[in-house]
């Protein structure tokens, strides 16, 4: 009898930038003085598919605090969200969410 080699499963490892894009993240908008509030309200529905109603309440927040959270998610949707808003030349960012 000889000995037997066990195949043992591989162990997958998670680097910290894989951590970092699976954690949530916040498109911020930004208020500015050149769109009106409708046609931010209608992107902002757009971008992230909220009900007109919620797109109403981001789009015065921003508007009152100079910047609301307008869509939290995983960083690539994140993106999508933020490029759509960009589209009429809002002021998007995207940060970690705390």
């Amino acid at each position: 009898m000889g000995t037997e080699v066990l195949d043992l499963p591989e162990v997958e490892t998670i680097s910290e930038e894989a951590t970092q894009v699976d954690l949530p993240w916040n498109v911020i908008l930004y208020n500015d003085d050149f769109h009106g509030f409708d046609e931010v309200i209608l992107q902002v529905q757009k971008a992230t598919g909220v009900s007109l109603e919620r797109a109403a309440e981001i789009t015065l927040e921003a508007h009152l605090k100079g910047r609301a959270v307008c869509f939290t998610g995983p960083l690539e949707r994140c993106e999508h969200v933020a490029v759509i808003l960009r589209q009429i030349e809002l002021t998007a960012e995207i940060e970690r969410a705390v």
